[in-house]
């Protein structure tokens, strides 16, 4: 990358969030790790795994459907791996549609579910 390019990238790094900073450092390290060049970054800042990105609260509606409420949590907890949570997720979607579960209930319980893995996540568990 010529001198034009890198400082042209750094400047629109710079306007970013701190957030979308880190999202941008992460994709980079992932494309490196891609080509067979994960662990020749020698900056040990960059090198540090990017800090957990903090929940973007969207408030439950009203009335709202369980498939409705699995969106925005996904939204919410976009961090987390959703495949990680699938089976349980989809146990819960279950209990709603086929066994008439209160979506209420349900959705305080997807609620609590993906609370519980964000939580791991920070604690690096996860």
């Amino acid at each position: 990358m010529d001198r034009e390019q890198q400082h042209r990238l750094l400047h629109i790094i710079e306007k970013l969030s701190p957030h979308d900073q880190a999202a941008v450092a992460s994709f980079a390290e992932f494309l490196l790790s891609r080509t067979g060049g994960a662990g020749t970054v020698s900056d040990p800042v960059a090198a540090a795994p990017a800090p957990v990105p903090d929940v973007e609260p969207i408030p439950r509606p009203e009335n709202e459907k369980v498939v409705a409420a699995v969106k925005r949590l996904s939204r919410t907890y976009f961090m987390l791996d959703k495949k990680k949570m699938l089976g349980v997720t989809s146990d819960l979607v279950t209990q709603h549609v086929i066994q008439g579960r209160e979506a209420s209930e349900v959705i305080d319980d997807l609620e609590r579910i993906f609370d519980e893995h964000y939580r791991r996540l920070l604690q690096g568990e996860d």
